[in-house]
């Protein structure tokens, strides 16, 4: 079982979109996400997510088309509320209670993100999905995990990502790349490496929020130390 009682899992677009990127959304890839999910649930952790939403837009992307910047991060935040209604659906398709809270208000769809209702619903059994980012543009969903993570006081942020961990170089490219247990949030500021944009990375950091990196699907057995992770303290 998880020493870990509340959690927050970020969950990036392109995850939902699958391994072969080809369909926006990829019920298998939701499926599997779902399952981890549940897992989670089912050791009795409180478990919140952050969804990104790269399957469909990325605000930086879209202004380099020619659309108004804000604007097109704004288009990335509706994008984040699709994927979290996808995934509300596949979970609840499995018994699993969950809550969509978006920053922005769309209240025909999702719930006004509300700091104390999101910690309510989690004390209740539920997981509660967060959407639209921080509700700001220029702020990437790394950044709001991380928010959202401290506000609702979760005991660890974990971003689960195609490695299992954080390497002293790309293990992809080099195989006798290292693999880093534990970290401090010093280290991945001085020796810059990328785990996540620098904003999330120092509100980690000035609020002492210990991040996991761990492989996706790996989630459940790293918080019970089966598999490999690093931890960035």
């Amino acid at each position: 079982m998880s020493s870990y009682t509340r959690i927050l899992v970020k969950v990036s677009g392109e995850r939902v979109a699958g391994e072969s990127h080809d369909r926006v959304l990829d019920m298998p890839s939701l499926q599997e996400i779902a399952n981890e999910l549940k897992d989670l649930h089912n050791q009795g952790v409180q478990v919140a997510v952050v969804i990104g939403g790269g399957n469909m837009i990325r605000g930086k992307e879209v202004a380099a088309l020619g659309i108004e910047a804000a604007q097109g991060h704004q288009m990335g935040m509706l994008a984040t509320v699709i994927n979290a209604l996808a995934l509300q659906s596949v979970l609840e398709s499995k018994g699993v209670h969950s809550r969509v809270m978006s920053a922005i208000e769309i209240d025909r769809v999702a719930e006004p993100y509300i700091r104390r209702r999101a910690m309510r619903h989690m004390e209740k059994g539920r997981i509660v999905i967060f959407a639209a980012g921080t509700g700001n543009p220029f702020f990437t969903t790394d950044t709001a995990g991380a928010l959202r993570a401290i506000e609702i006081g979760a005991q660890v942020y974990i971003k689960a990502t195609k490695v299992d961990g954080i390497y002293d170089s790309d293990p992809v490219k080099n195989p006798a790349a290292k693999h880093l247990p534990k970290l401090s949030y010093k280290d991945v500021l001085v020796d810059d490496l990328k785990v996540m944009d620098g904003a999330a990375v120092a509100l980690c950091r000035e609020n002492q929020l210990p991040l996991m990196v761990c492989k996706v699907g790996d989630v459940a057995e790293a918080l019970q130390g089966k598999a490999k992770f690093t931890l960035v303290q």
